[in-house]
């Protein structure tokens, strides 16, 4: 259910910070440093998942220096809401994965299931090599066996928004990662 730009002020005045930009920072850093490591001389592509992913994304991209290309698709369970439903594929990649590293750029690791999802597809449209890169990881129990390769930050297992995590599609733009009130 849809919310105005006032309801989405008043959560965000009822949340409570769980990581300020200088620790998202920090993790950023270090994710970056550890793709580097790995991927470098590789000609990786970086799927960044939208819209989640853009902010990471964003702060990825001049931390890695080396050549690299970035593409995109679109595929959520939310939409907008708190809760997550069936897999919902918005748009495809435009740059062709076979044969290519692919490292996977979402905000959050929470059921594992749109992440189980990307990353199968990467490998059946013949990537070599898929990664994740992922902002945050619930502090929860999954049904699938699912780590990220490169993992910023874990958070509660509450829902949290911000650094490209929505509150009902507001506060994406939020610097640090905080959590609704309950």
């Amino acid at each position: 259910m849809p919310i105005t730009a006032d309801q989405a002020a008043v959560a965000f005045g009822t949340a409570e910070l769980v990581h300020d930009a200088t620790a998202v920072q920090a993790a950023v850093a270090r994710m970056a440093n550890a793709i580097v490591q790995d991927t470098k001389g590789s000609d990786p592509i970086l799927m960044c998942v939208m819209n989640g992913g853009l902010v990471l994304t964003a702060m990825l991209m001049p931390l890695l220096q080396f050549p690299l290309r970035v593409d995109y698709l679109h595929a959520t369970r939310y939409r907008e809401r708190t809760f997550g439903t069936d897999l919902q594929w918005r748009k495809h990649h435009e740059l062709p994965l076979a044969g290519q590293t692919v490292i996977i750029v979402d905000d959050i690791l929470d059921e594992g299931h749109t992440l189980h999802a990307i990353a199968q597809y990467c490998r059946e449209q013949g990537a070599a090599r898929v990664l994740t890169a992922i902002l945050v990881e619930k502090q929860r129990t999954r049904d699938l066996e699912l780590k990220a390769d490169y993992l910023g930050l874990e958070v509660p297992d509450r829902y949290v928004f911000g650094c490209g995590m929505d509150y009902k599609g507001y506060w994406r733009n939020a610097a640090g990662i905080y959590a609704a009130a309950e």
